[in-house]
């Protein structure tokens, strides 16, 4: 039913996010701000500012899929910037 993993890209989005957008908002912050498309499969990730909650926006077998999380303790890892790539790289491992 709902399946990522580390077969999956992941796009982490550069700014922070407010964590009360829905589908449609985020899927506007992918359009806009990361020049994806957000039905195209692949995993669109937004941080809120304090780096405690994540949001995954998905695309799989016809509907779009948002997962949440947020840690009690600490704060999630920032990957460094790929100046050359123009992106962040991040495997599935610094989600779990």
């Amino acid at each position: 039913m709902f399946s990522l993993n580390e077969s999956d890209r992941y796009w982490l989005c550069p700014s922070s996010q407010d964590m009360r957008k829905g589908f449609d908002a985020l899927s506007v912050v992918v359009r806009r701000d990361m020049g994806c498309y957000p039905l195209s499969r692949e995993v669109f990730i937004f941080m809120n500012r304090s780096r405690t909650t994540i949001k995954l926006l998905h695309w799989e077998r016809g509907s779009l899929i948002l997962y949440r999380k947020r840690l009690e303790k600490g704060r999630f890892y920032l990957p460094v910037f790929d100046k050359e790539s123009l992106c962040y790289h991040l495997l599935w491992w610094d989600l779990v």
